[in-house]
């Protein structure tokens, strides 16, 4: 499987230490710079009030099966968290559209450090997420259930 970026995400933040470590957390402004061949692909996401972006964690190093997270002091399985550690290192983040200029997004509640590779792009559409029997695992108790993010 090949996977090439469709373009790059420019932030306030230099380091994993300066970013939130989620998106909810977050009000700050974020510029998405779509490269040029990809352009065309933005027609009509001015729409969409939120998108959802897929990048590559690309000064991840390493993975461990087992992880440390900020909410819990016990070992969680990777896969039950959202740690930038991982076999594939994507991350995910739900950020809110602003406006677009050509090939440029400007979005808030970006999380993920200046210069991230972006994988794609997808609308978030709240209509087709479920909404009914959701639980949050063991994060149950250790941080707030919210339905919709604050911004």
């Amino acid at each position: 499987m090949e996977i090439e970026p469709i373009g790059v995400i420019h932030s306030p933040f230099k380091t994993g230490e300066e970013a939130p470590h989620q998106p909810i957390a977050s009000n700050s402004i974020g510029r998405i710079e779509i490269f040029k061949e990809y352009e065309e692909g933005l027609s009509d996401i001015e729409g969409f009030s939120h998108i959802i972006l897929i990048f590559a964690f690309h000064r991840s190093e390493g993975y461990s099966l087992k992880v440390k997270t900020p909410h819990d002091e016990n070992l969680k399985g990777v896969f039950a968290t959202r740690s930038p550690n991982r076999p594939n290192r994507l991350g995910l983040s739900i950020v809110r559209l602003l406006t677009r200029e050509k090939n440029i997004l400007f979005v808030e509640g970006i999380d993920a450090i200046d210069g991230t590779p972006l994988i794609d792009i997808k609308p978030y559409v709240p209509n087709l997420e479920p909404k009914t029997g959701i639980r949050i695992g063991w994060l149950e108790g250790k941080i707030e259930k919210k339905v919709v993010p604050h911004f």
